[in-house]
């Protein structure tokens, strides 16, 4: 009867072990994102000269959108009964200071203030790992050439130097719960980026709020910013969105950024590689002056050491920059410049810089005698400077349902009619702007099947569907053998979870999988339904995860490619003569129900989803620091989607059904989150189904278990809306 109504080629009749579709998937995925790589460079080669609408598309993707305070105020900090001062010379005094940036935010560091006025006003960014102390000369551990401060004090400038965050792990986490091994700035890159901000745009406020004073305080006089690794990339960004700044030094920094994926996630920036590299952002300081100095940048080999108490952090390490590398971008970024304000310099950067500036500098001379009065507690200030930004960020995410209002102001629920119309749109922002849209399938639909199984009620068979060069479609087809000539059943795609494979929702080999799956793929297939089990790409570990990494300075991210793979998908079913293409429902548990809060909303093709697992306050589960499950925590480090939190929280991308029928599976003792959350998010979805009359499209059912396919409310649910008679599995 199979072979008569299947119109797929068999290649095999035989029982046999399944083929592994996993990591030819995975491989496949990260060939396609370097040929995409490649096409986005040479894109930005024939790109024109970037303009203010470029500045705006910048500073979004680095999430410095916040509002600065005005004006901003200049505080001398003094300890009781002390001055300000910590350190002196002959010609200028140096002081402990910070400045308003946000409301409830500062900067702070010191301010080394000449005697006489300034002939210029410079922030010097430290990297990372630096002191304002030390490059200020006034604590050991940088080298003079980079003690950029000093350098330019001593040549008369006034000269601002900011804290920035570190790259250790010592507050990274909660003593309420645990603490994990990621570097503060991912530790505030993880809850930022949700948000639309990013560690990167936090620290250009706080370079451009220096900015704001030095024009207040003292109008007419060059600004300038100078910066040494992750200071020379805030030196680089901020001279890029702010024309007020003269000119800039960036050391240690410059180079062709298309293996960005390789270095520390929080300098991860969404969709920066299709219209930026290094070379582009330069093109928005012109025809301001940029002086590049190729020197050593900071080598990091990678996040703090794991531990038996802290764990979880991403990948990524730093690497001296290769002279010809710098080289290479410095040749590319010319073309944006007029001749002499661009210049590649291996030494005496400063000097370069007030060159550039055109400012009457105090001589060079040997290093000015620096008389330390009194250390400031670093400890303590780059403490509250942390503090200050996780308590910003987590205002937001707090904040972020009323911003999520706003932005849904424009849809329409008076009707579901008008809600259709209106919604569009935010379907397409969100796979445009949040997911990162790919176009249709392209490559021919030529499947290979052959035939893996089989029990005495269904047939099982393995599919391969070509997707994109390179990229494919994948998974198993199991139709039961009752299946009558001409007749047309309904199918349930059936959805593995992290780390997951077809043969774990079918037949697993082990008891971990047979609890938490149910064997609920074969379990549909027993009640007549024909079922497909798709391979998705989330597995492999750091394998996929950097996948993630790779997309998202692309404009893309993995479900860019699970998206396609659906679409090819309900492309094949809907080419089988035993499908009815009306009523195919998607049902996935965990890392496949976040598949199905986001793939079904998009392609209408799925009649119906059904969240296992996973439906959730995310934002809140993305961000918070109270909930022990929460993602701030956890290895997954691909999970953040920018800007997500200001517009798609579960309940927004539930509504994008449209009408269709969507359920919620929750287990009272999941783990992934907590009834109270779950509860409340959901408790929107259904206001929405019943505010338009259909009310009995939308359900939730709470089980007495754990993370787990419970499979009965579902199984009802999938029977009526598919339309497909209840029978009893044999």
């Amino acid at each position: 009867m199979l072979r008569t109504i299947v119109p797929f080629v068999i290649l095999a009749f035989h029982l046999h072990a399944q083929t592994d579709f996993a990591g030819e998937m995975v491989a496949g995925i990260d060939r396609f994102l370097d040929a995409e790589l490649k096409r986005a460079v040479a894109a930005r080669e024939k790109r024109p000269r970037p303009d203010a609408q470029s500045r705006e598309r910048f500073r979004k993707i680095i999430g410095a959108v916040d509002q600065r305070v005005t004006p901003v105020e200049m505080s001398y900090d003094a300890a009781v009964g002390r001055s300000s001062v910590v350190a002196e010379t002959a010609i200028y005094k140096v002081h402990a200071v910070r400045w308003n940036v946000f409301e409830g935010v500062d900067a702070e560091g010191l301010l080394l203030d000449p005697l006489q006025p300034p002939v210029a006003s410079i922030v010097a960014l430290p990297d990372a790992d630096w002191s304002p102390e030390q490059i200020a000369g006034i604590a050991p551990g940088v080298p003079l050439p980079t003690q950029y401060a000093r350098l330019l004090a001593e040549r008369g400038c006034r000269v601002l130097v900011p804290v920035l965050i570190d790259r250790k792990d010592t507050w990274s986490g909660s003593s309420r719960f645990r603490f994990t091994n990621q570097p503060h700035r991912e530790f505030i890159y993880r809850m930022a980026y949700q948000m639309g901000r990013h560690i990167i745009g936090y620290e250009v406020q706080k370079t451009l709020a220096a900015v704001d004073w030095f024009a207040a305080s003292a109008p007419g006089v060059p600004i300038g910013v100078a910066g040494y690794g992750e200071g020379g990339l805030l030196a680089l960004h901020s001279a890029a969105l702010d024309p007020r700044i003269g000119g800039a030094l960036v050391s240690g920094y410059f180079e062709p950024r298309e293996r960005v994926f390789d270095e520390p996630i929080y300098r991860n920036v969404w969709a920066l590689l299709r219209e930026f590299g290094d070379a582009e952002i330069a093109g928005m300081v012109a025809p301001r002056a940029l002086i590049i100095e190729a020197s050593g940048g900071p080598v990091i080999d990678g996040p703090p050491p794991e531990s038996k108490t802290r764990r979880g952090a991403a990948p990524g390490a730093l690497r001296l920059p290769e002279l010809s590398q710098v080289q290479q971008e410095y040749e590319r970024a010319k073309r944006f410049f007029d001749k002499g304000t661009l210049r590649l310099v291996t030494d005496s950067g400063a000097q370069a810089l007030l060159d550039a500036l055109k400012v009457r500098a105090l001589p060079a001379s040997a290093p000015i005698q620096i008389k330390v009065i009194r250390a400031p507690d670093t400890g303590v200030r780059l403490r509250r400077q942390f503090d200050q930004l996780v308590e910003f960020t987590q205002k937001l995410a707090r904040a972020s349902e009323s911003t999520r209002q706003k932005f849904w102001s424009r849809a329409d629920t008076s009707s579901l009619a008008k809600w259709k119309q209106t919604a569009s749109s935010y379907r397409d922002y969100y796979w445009k702007e949040v997911i990162g849209k790919l176009p249709d399938p392209s490559e021919s639909l030529q499947p290979e099947t052959k035939r893996s199984g089989e029990n005495d009620r269904w047939t099982q068979m393995e599919v391969k569907l070509p997707v994109w060069p390179g990229v494919f479609a994948a998974g198993v087809l199991l139709v039961p053998k009752d299946l009558k000539a001409r007749e047309k059943r309904p199918v349930v795609v059936a959805q593995h979870g992290l780390e997951g494979r077809p043969e774990f929702l079918i037949a697993p080999k082990d008891d971990v999988n047979k609890r938490i799956y149910a064997e609920f793929a074969a379990r549909l297939a027993d009640r007549g339904f024909i079922v497909f089990v798709p391979q998705l790409p989330y597995i492999g570990g750091t394998s996929f995860r950097q996948l993630q990494r790779k997309a998202n300075p692309l404009k893309l991210s993995l479900y860019s490619f699970i998206l396609g793979q659906n679409q090819r998908i309900l492309e094949w079913l809907g080419q089988q003569p035993f499908v009815d293409v009306t009523r195919i429902g998607f049902y996935g548990l965990s890392y496949g129900g976040k598949t199905a809060i986001r793939v079904p909303p998009l392609l209408e093709g799925y009649a119906l989803s059904i969240c296992s697992g996973d439906f959730n306050e995310w934002i809140w589960k993305t961000t918070t620091l109270d909930f022990t499950g929460s993602y701030m925590f956890t290895h997954e480090y691909e999970i953040p989607e920018f800007d997500t939190g200001n517009t798609f929280n579960h309940a927004e991308l539930a509504t994008l059904m449209d009408g269709r029928p969507f359920m919620v599976e929750r287990g009272h003792r999941d783990g992934v989150g907590i009834d109270e959350q779950v509860s409340y998010e959901y408790a929107k979805v259904r206001r929405f189904y019943d505010e338009l009359g259909i009310g009995d499209r939308a359900t939730i059912e709470y089980f007495n278990g754990p993370h787990q396919i419970h499979g009965v409310g579902t199984y009802q649910f999938l029977h009526k809306h598919l339309k497909w008679p209840e029978q009893r599995e044999k």
